[in-house]
């Protein structure tokens, strides 16, 4: 692969990666309470992108491609699944325990993994990437070679440059809030990430009805 391709590709994933989406409000969301948690939820979309190029490489995302129910109904699982990240965050974290932690590091993993698993589902329902796979990638695949390590390399890339940006996101959310500091503030700010994933995923399952 040519290296004036694979800078070219590079452009493309930056793009993408700037582009407001269900990543970066769901990457807000998280950062808005604990930066470890935004910083887990990075992790865990990054390592969407990677599975959804296995997905390609295989020739699975191609399936859903070419099948408009299938399409439509990843959709609106992902749809339902912003829905309910924006009420969750609007309803905010109520259930304020009294007992003490036993193990706080066991808390904080606990916490770390729940919030990577949150941008792992949330990419993973998002078919608009899978397709960026199909339309983007096969632009960029060499006529000789292996065409599942080349697409595997183009995916890690992509993987790695939206973890920059959306590690950049936390730090800079982070350094918002605590700037801030202010209770109400910070409230304001999850009720309206939350009310924004809310819209997106209403917007992203009315988009599959209507298909």
């Amino acid at each position: 692969m040519a290296m004036s391709s694979y800078l070219a590709f590079c452009g493309l994933c930056v793009v993408l990666a700037v582009t407001p989406g269900p990543d970066s409000f769901l990457i807000l969301r998280f950062s808005l309470r604990k930066l470890p948690s935004g910083i887990a939820a990075s992790f865990g979309s990054a390592a969407g992108y990677l599975v959804w190029a296995v997905l390609v490489a295989v020739g699975l995302a191609a399936l859903i491609e070419q099948s408009a129910v299938a399409y439509r109904g990843l959709k609106v699982l992902g749809g339902i699944y912003l829905v309910y990240l924006g009420i969750k965050a609007i309803r905010g974290d109520r259930k304020k325990s009294s007992a003490p932690v036993p193990d706080g590091v066991v808390m904080v993993e606990a916490r770390a993994l729940s919030s990577c698993a949150a941008g792992l589902t949330s990419t993973m329902l998002n078919p608009k990437v899978g397709l960026f796979f199909l339309a983007v990638v096969p632009q960029f695949l060499p006529k000789d070679g292996s065409v599942f390590a080349v697409t595997m390399l183009l995916g890690a890339t992509l993987g790695f440059i939206v973890l920059m940006y959306l590690v950049g996101l936390c730090l800079l959310a982070a350094k918002a809030n605590e700037w801030l500091n202010r209770p109400r503030v910070t409230r304001n700010l999850e009720i309206s990430s939350g009310g924004i994933l809310s819209v997106l995923g209403l917007g992203t399952a009315a988009s599959a009805a209507q298909a």
